[in-house]
């Protein structure tokens, strides 16, 4: 981890929640806070990624169902009966297809509310109390789809437009009390299972970045949650948009002819 870029703890023993933790930028952000020095609690599906990102990084892991409310509220009590939490970042979340609104299937486009939104909605109102008494940071990855749409993103840009909604009415909500709300909206970035969960096979994932050069990738937006969270705890970083220079909008992307 010595060649990961690291920034203070904004608090004594800063402890935060990772979800989405077993891939990509919730795996890479758990990696970053690690070497910053934070005691960080790694939450997705699957166990064995965690055990082995728990291995290599001494992180503290849970596997859980975001979904499932009552697992959340479960989670959450054992992790706060061992010690107060500082921050949480919303990471979970994923893409089904790239069907036109005109012939997108209704369960694809509750499915992705289900892992985008309702997962969000869970985890903050579970952690919400505590980080209120104590002071702390709530943190959400979105995404450019909550800024604008393109063509075949419609269910995954209504839920990330629903997701926002999340942080933007909770940061009027609970002004002046001790809680940072911070929404991260990247643009394109090369996952290992992001584009490829979505359209289901290697070779159509690759098409998404096939001539771009540079996209970001996770341990791009990893460093950035790592600095929004460092900051002073007056200062609140209320959203940042972050695109590799080669995008300027969701549509509009520099390719090489090669």
């Amino acid at each position: 981890m010595s060649d990961i870029p690291t920034y203070p703890q904004p608090r004594p023993a800063s402890r935060v929640l990772v979800t989405g933790a077993s891939t990509g930028i919730g795996e890479a952000t758990v990696r970053q806070l690690r070497a910053s020095g934070w005691a960080v609690i790694a939450v997705a599906r699957r166990r064995e990624r965690l055990e082995k990102l728990a291995e290599e990084t001494g992180c503290e892991f849970f596997a859980c169902d975001l979904t499932d409310r009552a697992a959340v509220e479960e989670m959450v009590a054992d992790l706060l009966s061992k010690g107060p939490l500082t921050a949480v970042v919303n990471n979970a979340g994923g893409a089904i297809g790239t069907d036109a609104v005109a012939d997108g299937k209704v369960a694809d486009w509750e499915e992705m509310y289900q892992r985008n939104v309702v997962t969000a909605l869970n985890v903050t109102q579970a952690t919400l109390p505590a980080l209120r008494e104590n002071g702390g940071d709530l943190l959400y990855v979105t995404s450019t789809a909550a800024l604008d749409t393109y063509p075949g993103g419609g269910g995954y840009v209504a839920a990330k437009h629903a997701e926002q909604m999340i942080p933007l009415t909770l940061r009027q909500e609970l002004v002046g009390e001790p809680v940072r709300l911070i929404e991260i909206a990247p643009g394109m970035v090369k996952t290992p299972e992001f584009s490829l969960n979505r359209l289901g096979s290697r070779e159509a994932a690759e098409q998404v970045y096939r001539g771009v050069e540079k996209p970001l990738v996770a341990a791009d937006i990893a460093d950035l949650i790592s600095w929004c969270l460092s900051r002073p705890p007056h200062v609140n970083i209320d959203r940042v948009i972050i695109r590799p220079v080669a995008q300027a909008t969701n549509t509009l992307v520099a390719r090489s002819q090669d």
